[in-house]
Protein backbone atom coordinates (compact mmCIF):
# COMPACT_ATOMS: atom_id res chain seq x y z
CA UNK A 1 0.00 0.00 0.00
CA UNK A 2 1.35 3.90 -0.10
CA UNK A 3 1.35 6.19 2.38
CA UNK A 4 1.61 9.90 2.13
CA UNK A 5 3.87 10.88 5.06
CA UNK A 6 5.11 14.74 5.12
CA UNK A 7 4.04 14.81 1.49
CA UNK A 8 5.99 12.13 0.49
CA UNK A 9 4.23 8.75 -1.44
CA UNK A 10 5.89 5.61 0.49
CA UNK A 11 5.39 2.09 -0.39
CA UNK A 12 4.84 -0.35 2.41
CA UNK A 13 3.73 -3.94 3.25
CA UNK A 14 1.94 -3.59 5.74
CA UNK A 15 1.61 -7.10 8.58
CA UNK A 16 -1.76 -7.70 9.21
CA UNK A 17 -2.61 -5.16 12.31
CA UNK A 18 0.41 -2.72 12.40
CA UNK A 19 -0.17 0.32 13.67
CA UNK A 20 0.90 3.79 11.99
CA UNK A 21 3.18 4.45 15.04
CA UNK A 22 5.30 1.59 14.25
CA UNK A 23 5.42 2.08 10.70
CA UNK A 24 6.35 5.22 11.00
CA UNK A 25 9.26 4.72 14.13
CA UNK A 26 9.95 0.98 12.58
CA UNK A 27 10.24 2.04 8.58
CA UNK A 28 10.09 5.25 8.09
CA UNK A 29 12.78 6.43 11.03
CA UNK A 30 10.41 8.83 11.47
CA UNK A 31 10.80 9.37 15.91
CA UNK A 32 9.41 12.28 16.47
CA UNK A 33 5.64 10.33 17.85
CA UNK A 34 6.72 8.29 20.39
CA UNK A 35 5.25 5.55 22.08
CA UNK A 36 4.15 5.64 25.98
CA UNK A 37 1.11 4.21 26.66
CA UNK A 38 0.02 2.29 23.84
CA UNK A 39 -3.17 2.95 24.84
CA UNK A 40 -4.13 6.91 23.57
CA UNK A 41 -4.33 7.79 26.86
CA UNK A 42 -0.82 10.21 27.25
CA UNK A 43 -0.54 11.66 23.33
CA UNK A 44 3.17 11.64 22.79
CA UNK A 45 2.05 9.57 19.69
CA UNK A 46 -0.10 12.42 18.01
CA UNK A 47 0.23 12.48 14.39
CA UNK A 48 -2.21 14.60 11.97
CA UNK A 49 -4.34 12.66 9.63
CA UNK A 50 -5.96 14.73 7.18
CA UNK A 51 -5.24 17.66 9.68
CA UNK A 52 -6.83 16.43 12.40
CA UNK A 53 -4.52 14.64 15.39
CA UNK A 54 -5.08 11.04 16.10
CA UNK A 55 -2.98 9.07 17.98
CA UNK A 56 -0.72 6.44 16.10
CA UNK A 57 -0.17 3.88 18.69
CA UNK A 58 -4.20 3.19 17.93
CA UNK A 59 -4.37 3.94 14.38
CA UNK A 60 -3.80 0.85 12.08
CA UNK A 61 -1.54 1.82 9.32
CA UNK A 62 -3.63 -0.25 6.89
CA UNK A 63 -6.53 2.52 7.27
CA UNK A 64 -4.29 5.23 6.24
CA UNK A 65 -4.05 4.87 2.86
CA UNK A 66 -5.25 7.94 0.99
CA UNK A 67 -4.59 10.00 4.48
CA UNK A 68 -2.17 12.79 4.18
CA UNK A 69 -0.20 12.15 7.40
CA UNK A 70 1.66 14.72 9.01
CA UNK A 71 4.37 13.80 11.52
CA UNK A 72 6.52 16.58 13.65
CA UNK A 73 9.02 15.78 10.81
CA UNK A 74 7.53 17.62 8.23
CA UNK A 75 5.51 20.60 10.61
CA UNK A 76 8.68 22.78 9.60
CA UNK A 77 12.89 22.80 9.47
CA UNK A 78 15.98 23.55 11.42
CA UNK A 79 15.81 26.16 9.19
CA UNK A 80 12.38 27.17 8.80
CA UNK A 81 10.64 26.34 11.90
CA UNK A 82 7.50 26.13 12.10
CA UNK A 83 5.46 29.45 14.35
CA UNK A 84 4.26 26.56 16.64
CA UNK A 85 7.47 25.26 17.43
CA UNK A 86 8.95 29.15 17.61
CA UNK A 87 6.36 30.32 20.38
CA UNK A 88 7.13 26.15 22.36
CA UNK A 89 10.74 27.53 22.16
CA UNK A 90 9.87 31.03 22.87
CA UNK A 91 7.35 30.05 25.73
CA UNK A 92 9.96 27.72 27.19
CA UNK A 93 7.44 24.76 26.62
CA UNK A 94 9.55 22.45 25.79
CA UNK A 95 11.26 21.01 29.24
CA UNK A 96 12.80 17.09 28.16
CA UNK A 97 11.27 17.31 25.00
CA UNK A 98 9.42 13.70 25.35
CA UNK A 99 6.01 14.79 24.33
CA UNK A 100 6.79 18.15 22.74
CA UNK A 101 5.42 16.91 18.98
CA UNK A 102 2.60 15.16 19.87
CA UNK A 103 2.09 18.84 22.10
CA UNK A 104 2.68 20.66 18.87
CA UNK A 105 0.86 18.78 16.68
CA UNK A 106 -2.21 19.24 18.44
CA UNK A 107 -1.50 22.80 18.91
CA UNK A 108 -1.73 22.94 15.16
CA UNK A 109 -4.78 21.27 14.90
CA UNK A 110 -7.00 23.11 17.28
CA UNK A 111 -5.68 26.78 15.99
CA UNK A 112 -6.79 25.53 12.68
CA UNK A 113 -10.45 24.49 13.93
CA UNK A 114 -10.72 27.20 16.29
CA UNK A 115 -8.47 30.51 15.44
CA UNK A 116 -9.56 32.80 18.28
CA UNK A 117 -9.33 30.21 21.18
CA UNK A 118 -9.80 31.05 24.87
CA UNK A 119 -7.51 29.88 27.96
CA UNK A 120 -9.90 27.47 28.27
CA UNK A 121 -10.70 26.76 24.77
CA UNK A 122 -6.92 25.71 24.92
CA UNK A 123 -7.10 23.86 28.13
CA UNK A 124 -9.91 21.76 26.46
CA UNK A 125 -7.88 21.19 23.43
CA UNK A 126 -4.84 20.20 24.39
CA UNK A 127 -6.07 17.94 27.05
CA UNK A 128 -5.81 14.55 25.13
CA UNK A 129 -1.73 15.04 25.75
CA UNK A 130 0.00 14.87 28.80
CA UNK A 131 3.31 16.48 29.89
CA UNK A 132 4.91 14.73 32.65
CA UNK A 133 7.41 17.79 33.18
CA UNK A 134 3.68 19.56 34.34
CA UNK A 135 4.44 22.26 31.58
CA UNK A 136 1.00 23.21 30.74
CA UNK A 137 0.68 26.96 31.24
CA UNK A 138 3.85 27.47 29.12
CA UNK A 139 2.12 25.34 26.19
CA UNK A 140 -1.25 27.39 26.91
CA UNK A 141 0.93 30.71 26.63
CA UNK A 142 2.42 29.37 23.24
CA UNK A 143 -0.82 28.18 21.57
CA UNK A 144 -2.70 31.79 22.57
CA UNK A 145 0.62 33.59 21.22
CA UNK A 146 0.54 31.95 17.65
CA UNK A 147 -3.51 32.61 17.98
CA UNK A 148 -2.73 36.70 18.64
CA UNK A 149 -0.05 36.75 16.46
CA UNK A 150 -2.08 35.27 13.61
CA UNK A 151 -4.73 37.63 14.45
CA UNK A 152 -2.82 40.30 13.98
CA UNK A 153 -1.31 39.55 10.29
CA UNK A 154 -4.79 39.10 9.24
CA UNK A 155 -5.68 43.17 10.87
CA UNK A 156 -8.72 41.66 13.16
Amino acid sequence: MRLTVNGNAYDVAIAGPETLLGVLRGRLALTGAKLVCGRGECGACTVLLDGTPAYACLTLAAACEGVAITTIEGLGTADALHEMQEAFIVHDAVQCGFCTPGQILAAVALLHQSPRPTEDDVRRGMSGNLCRCGTYPKIVRAVLDVAARREGAHGT
